[in-house]
């Protein structure tokens, strides 16, 4: 199972390429290449996966009823503008330009890996929303995990 971890400073080139993080590189799985699929995140930001996990999500996706409505407009909204992206050889990732103004990025990014996928965020996007969370973060915790039989914070 992949477990990446680590948030990363990275910048955008005139192309709109980034370096892929050396210490977030070295998690990859051997022999899995740098293959990845980037996509719109469920926030204003971008998310990147890897393509093997790519490969599973879209897979289940792909079975969802066309016949439901519901299903026709979330396909579209989480299909759409997913993109191959292939690591160059020095390392970079050519960031699709539609994606990049949906996440409003220019030029400082956030690089966040958060287990299977990574979640780009413009810098200062990034900033302002994560400040307006840390005071609930707390009860959030206690919301999502405190009375789960899978909670994994049990016992610390």
């Amino acid at each position: 199972m992949l477990r990446l971890l680590g948030e990363y400073d990275v910048s955008l080139d005139a192309k709109g390429r980034f370096l892929l993080p050396s210490a977030f590189r070295k998690q990859l799985p051997k022999g899995s290449g740098e293959r990845f699929v980037i996509n719109r995140g469920f926030e204003k930001c971008l998310t990147l996966y890897p393509i093997e996990r790519w490969d599973e999500i879209a897979e289940k996706v792909y079975k969802f009823n066309d016949f439901d409505a519901k299903v026709r407009e979330f396909k579209r909204l989480f299909l759409n503008g997913a993109s191959h992206v292939e690591a160059d050889s020095a390392g970079r990732l050519l960031v699709p330009k539609r994606l990049l103004e949906y996440a409003n990025i220019k030029k400082d990014v956030v690089f966040m890996a958060q287990g299977n996928k990574v979640e780009l965020w413009d810098s200062e996007t990034y900033d302002k929303y994560m400040a307006s969370r840390y005071d609930s973060f707390s009860d959030l915790a206690d919301e999502v995990a405190g009375n789960s039989s899978t909670n994994p914070f049990e016992g610390l």
